[in-house]
């Protein structure tokens, strides 16, 4: 279950059969063996649908039931495919967002129980072991992943979970403008030479090719160029800072797709634009500090760390932190948050999985055999110690476990 106690005091353990650790996002996942620097596997959260026999997300299902035979299957693949070891041998370590389904939490610890017969399994989350790679215990942890960007301030190993926020800010959005923009500005070149719109070619771009072009093509621009595009968007007389370079890039069918520089440019631009509520990941950021303790403002504010696979952006972290620290001069926050200093980590992993790391690291040491879940008691129950229910977070149950 969650950690809601400080991390300190925890020696290393040297278990035969080292734990499996597993960070199951909504587009990859990552799997491994604690104590290790880095995930064994890092693979697509896809599974092959028993029905139809094509590829979909393991986390995109009709009913419990379907969610169960995607999570057998994609299991069997991490650990026979894979990793190569026997399930029945070893300790699991889950790295999840706090945020997450409480319908996966349960299947999945139905699935790792029942059908494989695992020793036991911890929970963990996210936000907070990723600051174990810092070897730190306080900081405002800002997690973009696929489909949403969550952040969670925590301080000296504990969450603050009044002050969470949570945007649907992700790959997906950026991956959704980039397509708007390509079927509008890009031309493609086909086989005998000439060239046409890419909308008159295809209706529709694959999202494994949007991806592919977003990795390799896209950036984030400066808080500056931004600022001068969007003058420009709404008033032509002034003047729009210069285009990035094109570039091609081959399409399916021996077509050379030309990627114009502002559609490289502008792509990330959504995950900056205010919604409704004009609520965009700097107001995030500004927000859960308002939440938290006063005390604790300041000490959060230059601890900041930014994970996720959209993190990996090329200059997406000095974006987010020019945003931040200009929406923190503005006047709706320059009384209410009298902060100056704004400060980012740089972990020691990929973007992608520094959470994954920080699950190594736990799972190398005696929490995974003092706080795991074992098997056996969950058979007892058919229980899984949920956070976000209060049968297992009373001032009583507390009491009685550590009397």
């Amino acid at each position: 279950m969650p950690l809601y106690e400080g991390l300190g005091g925890i020696g290393l353990i040297n278990e035969k059969n080292t734990t499996v650790v597993l960070d199951l996002g909504a587009a990859y996942t990552k799997a491994g063996f604690a104590g290790e620097y880095g995930p064994r596997i890092i693979t697509r959260s896809e599974v092959k649908c028993r029905e139809t026999g094509q590829a979909v997300p393991v986390f995109q299902y009709k009913n419990q039931d379907e969610l169960r035979h995607h999570i057998v299957d994609f299991i069997h693949k991490l650990y026979f495919r894979n990793l190569l070891v026997n399930p029945k041998d070893r300790r699991v370590v889950i790295v999840e967002n706090l945020l997450c389904s409480s319908v996966v939490r349960d299947t999945l610890a139905k699935v790792l129980f029942r059908h494989y017969e695992v020793l036991s399994v911890l929970f963990v989350p996210s936000h907070l072991v990723a600051l174990m790679t810092l070897g730190i215990s306080t900081g405002l942890v800002l997690d973009l992943g696929h489909k949403e960007a969550t952040l969670m301030p925590i301080y000296e190993g504990v969450v603050v979970f009044q002050a969470w926020q949570a945007l649907p800010l992700g790959g997906r959005l950026i991956e959704r403008s980039l397509s708007e923009l390509l079927l509008d500005r890009a031309v493609a070149v086909t086989e005998d030479g000439s060239e046409h719109r890419l909308s008159a070619i295809m209706k529709e771009i694959p999202e494994k090719c949007l991806e592919d072009i977003k990795v390799r093509t896209c950036f984030v621009t400066t808080l500056e160029r931004s600022s001068r595009l969007q003058s420009n968007k709404y008033d032509r007389s002034l003047e729009p800072p210069p285009p990035p370079s094109s570039v091609q890039y081959p399409l399916e069918g021996h077509h050379i797709l030309t990627v114009p520089g502002t559609v490289r440019e502008m792509a990330a631009e959504a995950l900056f634009e205010r919604d409704e509520d004009a609520l965009t990941l700097a107001t995030m950021v500004l927000d859960a500090l308002l939440k938290c303790p006063i005390d604790t403002r300041h000490e959060l504010a230059e601890n900041l760390l930014i994970l996720g696979g959209t993190a990996s952006m090329k200059g997406m972290k000095h974006r987010i932190l020019a945003e931040v620290r200009a929406t923190a001069a503005s006047e709706q926050y320059r009384h209410r948050l009298p902060i100056a200093s704004f400060k980012i980590h740089h972990p020691p992993a990929k973007d992608n999985y520094v959470a994954w790391l920080g699950g190594a690291i736990l799972g190398a040491t005696e929490a995974v055999m003092l706080r795991s879940l074992p098997r056996e008691q969950y058979l007892a129950g058919d229980v899984l110690p949920d956070w976000c229910n209060l049968t297992f977070n009373t001032r009583d149950d507390r009491d009685e476990k550590f009397a």
